[in-house]
């Protein structure tokens, strides 16, 4: 992480916001806005170092701000780098680099949706575009405090885990994000940690049970009852209590752990609710529960 040594003497938060085109960064920017970011748009990666001395100056009136820096700059690009690094040796403003990524068919479809054009393919074929751009950034994407894959999300989804991920940032509390999903729609693919639930019963097959999720009382219950869930939530939670303390200490500012079961439906998002209730007790953590696949519609 892009930190000054030392204990910060403005204890100024800048995020530096980049990454795919069409990835999202309009709506990070917008979800910064809403946390009380002073957010700019497309500020050459150059003049990076004067703002932070404006930032330090301002005696603490500016504390949060973001700044979106993509290739619409990129004859200024190759200089972010290295105005990142003379502000973690001349100033004591805590800096991290949110990537927003997707994949190549889901960047090609939102163009189409769009019916944009690729910045480095103007007269082109999107794709082409986007793996030049991926390969532009590869090097950035690596450096990255926190990489988010917005493949699957939607623009809500997407606001709510950059509200999640940087709202308790001053506070320099660990976000933990719990989030319940269907191994028959994928496995998140930013979690942390998988855990997979579907060696317990199943509420599916009981009738009355199956149309509502584990957020339902008799739902909560049934998954709750049995002495396997107990044993596994005895263990898991002897675990993660072991875990989370490690990842601050390592300086990881967010986990992300999923809770699988088949559909996503009642197990996991029982589980997941449990789990944020006994984490969400803690005062050194900030935790959010979130049930990516509960909604979906089944026959």
């Amino acid at each position: 992480m892009l930190e000054g040594e030392g204990s910060p003497g403005t204890g100024a938060t800048l995020i530096i916001i980049t990454g795919m085109s069409g990835a999202g960064k309009t709506i990070a920017v917008q979800s910064l806005e809403d946390l009380g970011f002073f957010c700019v748009d497309n500020l050459p990666p150059v003049l990076i170092p004067k703002f932070a001395e404006l930032i330090e100056q301002s005696n603490g009136k500016i504390g949060k701000v973001a700044l979106v820096i993509d290739l619409r700059g990129r004859e200024f690009f190759t200089a972010l780098s290295e105005s990142l690094n003379y502000i973690k040796d001349h100033f004591t403003i805590h800096c991290e680099i949110l990537f927003l990524d997707a994949t190549d068919s889901v960047l090609v479809q939102r163009y189409k949706e769009s019916r944009r054009r690729h910045p480095l393919a103007p007269e082109g074929m999107p794709l082409d575009g986007i793996k030049l751009e991926r390969k532009m950034l590869e090097e950035l994407k690596n450096s990255a405090t926190q990489v988010l894959n917005t493949s699957t999300m939607k623009p809500a989804q997407l606001k709510e885990r950059i509200i999640s991920r940087f709202s308790h940032l001053e506070s320099q509390m660990l976000s933990v994000n719990i989030t319940s999903f269907g191994f028959k729609y994928g496995i998140p693919i930013d979690a942390d940690l998988v855990f997979d639930v579907r060696f317990l019963p199943n509420p599916h097959y009981i009738e009355h049970l199956r149309p509502n999720t584990g957020q339902n009382s008799e739902v909560y219950e049934y998954v709750m009852k049995w002495p396997e869930t107990q044993a596994f939530l005895t263990k898991l939670l002897d675990m993660l209590h072991f875990l989370i303390p490690q990842y601050r200490k390592e300086g990881k500012s967010q986990v992300i752990i999923g809770i699988g079961c088949t559909g996503g439906k009642h197990r996991s998002v029982a589980i997941s609710e449990y789990l944020g209730k006994m984490l969400g007790s803690s005062e050194t953590e900030a935790v959010t529960v979130s049930h990516r696949d509960a909604d979906r519609d089944r026959h």
